[in-house]
């Protein structure tokens, strides 16, 4: 589950002041309140908007849909979902810091028990965690269930070991104290930790490992047979003992287990079903398949995501090969390695569509009959849900069938054949039948979406209500300026942390100037009808008459340099949920003066906004974040601004990413997980790196990252050009600290 990559940047908000692209609002609302402590506001009353006002969402044609299931129950990072075999009556939910829990299959049920609590044994954070849970096909009669985890490590020199434990029932639940550690695998870094099983339809267990993590497979451990690492292995657990038996058509069959995850003397493991896999992100069995149909979703590196489905012994590639495209070396990759030739996947989608392939099944259910026979995943970075069709050429060709704005973590398939998937933020949805036929309402026209002026579109709709965060996200040395726009009669809901809750309908609308050049308009809109936001982009034309919708993303040239419009999922990528999708509009980002065109007064942001009634409920006072680029400020608070405004939408817990960073301001720097710990993404080729190694920017990898704009920079979308003032911040805060980062 490689999700985002650190320092994520914003593709949505970002810097500004006041600028000559406003329209003054009008004197149309009732007279407003005075002002809070009489502090001067910067506008008189709350403009009405009728007109600037999100669409409902669009539809891709698809013959699905989704519908949340058990509304009342709430999961902490769920990443597992499944039913007990025959028995349709219960849920099982896995949640990654180490407990499973149970809950009655009717979807008015309020309370979700406890099945088994092993945190005291699982090691969470980042990758790592209760990654996967299989009964036994017996388990109606022999009470064992299988679960796969992260802990801490039993061998020097490893960051964390895998787990494939055994226990059995008591009474309703797990029994904690009948564990027995079946296999123990030694993990070089924190991620690529893979971790799903499930039992074939041949009654063997299937396990799955990725590469051992970092980036790039630096130790080639998907292609050494010596080691389990990068595998997908099966195992016969039908004894009773403290080991398990190998299968007599496993392809090394006869060689010692390795029981530690690496055999001695250069022997290749027994245990090894495929090998080749980067970090296989769930995988399932056709169920209507009588010998094992196995299909496997393997996250890519930099640019590709596959879908592999599965043969006994079968090389799938990595890390010669990422998807269909050589990756080491980057050309002339062999297609074969020891004589046996690497398999292709059997579908493969570019990072403009996800960034992170979350594995699902062959749909077998009866309720959407058009996508039996379909296998249907997703991508966790993107929340798409997409399907595996046949096309003209005898191929399988990935077509997009929802967009749901969820961490799609896994896909779950009940006795009944029906699928649901899994959302790490925390709730648990169906996929259910929809209409087929496609439905697009955002305009595919600037002028038409009632958010500019039809006269001159270059200028906002009088219904928009101007606004500037105070520390600046960078945008590849764009200049931009940004408006609010709420249903008339709506108000924001402020969150304890300071972040903005906006209604339904809601628009956030932003330009951006480059080389003086108005460039692209993105309009960031809460969807009327089902609450998820969406990104939009609007590339202007060159007489600045009109700006056209870009679908799908397009980097080209604008104003004399390369430009990123970005796509629907690239906006999503970094609007994570866990910041609350607005990202620039929180307390302490608009607790600063702004200069309303429309007055000629220069007040305070929220005292503004809570004169003319946008708040539900004023807002608690909170310190403004301090500008970055303002060297009158502490050099610490600017870099921890920088940030937080830069980073932590994806690095603060639920936000997604491989690594266990917490890059809010208002998280102590001891508590972000970054001061003297070793990068579990690789270190760059840098000896000693730490993420932040203090005193020394050169051997940090955050900074390091920053300041490159390759596969192994920051951020990994959004971003052509390297923030030069940026990243000297960062190197002045680094180089200037002490030995525990103060």
């Amino acid at each position: 589950m490689r999700a985002l990559l650190p320092l994520c940047l914003s593709v949505m908000a970002a810097c500004g002041g006041p600028s000559p692209l406003e329209n003054p609002p009008p004197d149309a609302s009732p007279p407003a309140p005075a002002p809070p402590d009489g502090q001067q506001s910067g506008l008189d009353s709350r403009p009405v908007n009728s007109m600037c006002v999100a669409t409902a969402q669009p539809g891709l044609g698809s013959a699905i849909d989704d519908a949340r299931v058990f509304p009342n129950l709430t999961f902490q990072s769920p990443v597992l979902m499944l039913q007990a075999p025959g028995d349709d009556t219960k849920w099982y939910v896995l949640e990654q810091r180490g407990v499973v829990r149970v809950f009655d299959n009717v979807s008015s049920t309020t309370t979700a028990s406890t099945y088994v609590d092993l945190q005291a044994r699982v090691r969470d954070g980042g990758e790592a965690g209760l990654l996967g849970m299989a009964f036994d096909p017996a388990f109606a009669t022999n009470g064992r269930v299988y679960l796969s985890y992260t802990s801490d490590p039993t061998v020097n020199g490893s960051m964390l070991e895998s787990r494939i434990s055994r226990f059995t029932v008591s009474g309703a639940v797990l029994d904690p104290a009948s564990e027995t550690i079946l296999l123990r695998i030694a993990q070089p870094f924190t991620n690529h930790n893979g971790g799903h099983i499930a039992f074939g339809p041949d009654g063997f267990l299937y396990a799955g490992f990725g590469d051992g993590g970092s980036g790039g497979d630096p130790g080639n451990r998907a292609q050494n047979r010596s080691e389990l690492l990068g595998k997908l292995i099966r195992i016969d657990v039908r004894g009773n003992g403290s080991t398990y038996a190998i299968p007599a058509d496993n392809p090394y069959a006869g060689a010692a287990l390795c029981t530690s995850g690496v055999a001695t003397g250069g022997a290749r493991c027994p245990e090894i079903h495929a090998y080749g896999f980067r970090n296989p992100w769930r995988w399932s069995f056709d169920r209507a398949a009588t010998t094992p149909d196995l299909w496997l979703a393997d996250v890519g590196q930099n640019a590709f995501e596959e879908v592999n489905r599965v043969q006994r012994g079968g090389n799938y590639g990595w890390r010669f090969r990422e998807g269909l495209h050589c990756f080491n070396p980057a050309t002339n990759c062999p297609a074969a390695s020891e004589g046996v030739p690497l398999i292709d996947p059997v579908a493969e989608y570019s990072h403009a569509l996800g960034n992170s392939v979350t594995g699902g099944y062959v749909y077998r259910g009866t309720a959407i009959p058009s996508l039996v026979g379909r296998y249907v995943f997703g991508d966790f970075g993107s929340g798409r849900i997409f399907g595996l069709i046949p096309n003209e050429a005898g191929t399988l060709q990935v077509q997009e069938l929802l967009s749901t704005g969820a961490l799609i973590s896994s896909f779950a398939e009940g006795n009944d054949g029906e699928l649901y998937y899994v959302n790490y933020s925390g709730s648990l949805f169906r996929i259910v039948a929809g209409s087929a036929a496609p439905t697009n309402p955002v305009p595919t026209l600037l002028s038409q979406t009632g958010c500019v002026d039809t006269a001159n579109p270059t200028q906002p709709a009088s219904g928009l209500i101007p606004y500037a965060p105070s520390a600046p996200f960078w945008s590849d040395d764009a200049s931009k300026q940004r408006w609010m726009a709420l249903p008339t009669g709506t108000t924001i809901t402020v969150q304890a942390d300071g972040d903005w809750t906006f209604p339904n309908g809601s628009v956030l609308m932003k330009n951006f100037v480059l080389n003086g050049e108005l460039i692209e308009t993105r309009l960031f809109m809460r969807h009327t009808d089902t609450g998820n936001w969406g990104g939009y982009t609007y590339r202007w034309n060159a007489t600045h008459t009109e700006a056209n919708l870009v679908s799908g993303g397009l980097v080209t040239t604008a104003a004399g340099q390369d430009w990123i419009y970005p796509s629907e999922s690239q906006c999503l990528q970094c609007h994570t949920s866990a910041a609350g999708r607005t990202l620039g509009l929180e307390t302490s980002q608009l607790n600063t003066s702004f200069t309303y065109a429309a007055t000629g007064r220069t007040a305070n942001q929220l005292t503004t906004l809570q004169t003319i009634g946008m708040f539900s409920a004023a807002p608690t006072t909170m310190p403004a974040l301090p500008d970055p680029a303002d060297a009158t400020q502490p050099l610490a608070g600017r870099a921890r601004a920088y940030l937080h405004t830069n980073c932590s939408q994806c690095h603060r817990p639920g936000g997604g990413t491989p690594v266990n960073l917490d890059l809010r301001h208002s998280t102590s720097i001891a508590a972000s997980g970054t001061c003297n710990v070793a990068p579990a993404s690789g270190n760059l080729g840098v000896a000693g790196a730490q993420i932040i190694l203090p005193g020394d920017a050169s051997r940090s990898v955050l900074y390091l990252r920053a300041n490159r704009r390759d596969a192994n920079g920051m951020p990994p979308v959004g971003s052509h050009r390297i923030d030069t003032q940026g990243v000297a911040l960062l190197q002045q805060w680094i180089n200037g600290m002490g030995a525990s980062c103060q």
